[in-house]
């Protein structure tokens, strides 16, 4: 299916999406995207794929991308930023996906900083990748992976994944140029809101979908591993945890182990 055809009638939007590549086979959509990049592609450039043989998730993870079965999209970002601000674009991504998954009458959860949940299982993630030159951001990949049709995953991911198909009480399977499209421009309106207003509008975004503060967390920030409760996200989008000792710990970048 080439997606650009399927999406541009659909389109609403002013900027994500105006600039599309689509393959049938890469190794992920980040790199075709990056690539894509250095070679001059305008800020909203998407590059969406049938099927990715590497696909990958933060610290190198392998992300799960049968052909046919899921979205796989990665959109360019050029901001004015310095790149010590850039961090919150993940999260301004996350509230995207999260209010185009409730397009399709499901309930998403984020998960910090960078997962999407449904029912408490992942079924999606964003990484986002920075090319930067001292203190200038050269461009930005947001690389975005949603399961939208997979009925099954792999022994070891069953436990842990699901898909929009398998979570929404509506029988019919997602149309991906429908959920792309959605996604544009919901993605442009808080990139938008990002770059206007700055991370702590994200950050209220963002929190609407997230029902874990308030519970115990493990978190894992580097080298250490902290457990506490969780009590909010701090205007810059960093995990405010309450540890058993009563101080305060603040991670600026981590994740959530449990």
């Amino acid at each position: 299916m080439e997606l650009p055809a399927e999406v541009e009638p659909l389109l609403g939007t002013d900027w994500v999406g105006r600039a599309w590549r689509h393959v049938a086979r890469c190794g992920s959509t980040n790199d075709e995207a990056a690539r894509w990049a250095k070679e001059g592609a305008p800020a909203g450039a998407v590059v969406t794929a049938d099927e990715q043989s590497s696909g990958r998730g933060r610290l190198g993870r392998r992300w799960h991308s049968p052909p046919g079965e899921s979205l796989y999209f990665s959109v360019v970002l050029r901001p004015s930023l310095p790149p010590i601000a850039v961090p919150p674009i993940t999260l301004a991504a996350g509230v995207a996906v999260a209010e185009t998954l409730a397009r399709f009458d499901v309930e998403p959860a984020l998960k910090w900083p960078n997962d999407l949940l449904l029912g408490g299982k992942k079924v999606a993630g964003i990484l986002t990748e920075m090319s930067s030159a001292r203190d200038r951001v050269e461009h930005l990949v947001v690389g975005i992976g949603v399961n939208l049709a997979a009925r099954e995953f792999p022994d070891e991911l069953r436990a842990v994944a699901t898909s929009l198909r398998l979570e929404r009480r509506a029988s019919a399977p997602v149309d991906r140029g429908v959920f792309a499209a959605t996604l544009c421009e919901r993605l442009e309106v808080w990139i938008d809101r990002f770059v206007e207003d700055g991370a702590p509008a994200v950050v209220e975004g963002w929190k609407r979908f997230a029902p874990f503060f308030g519970q115990r967390l493990r978190v894992s920030a580097g080298s250490s591993t902290l457990e506490g409760v969780a009590e909010d996200l701090e205007p810059d989008g960093a995990l405010r945890l309450r540890l058993d000792d009563g101080r305060a710990a603040r991670v600026v970048a981590g994740e959530i182990v449990s």
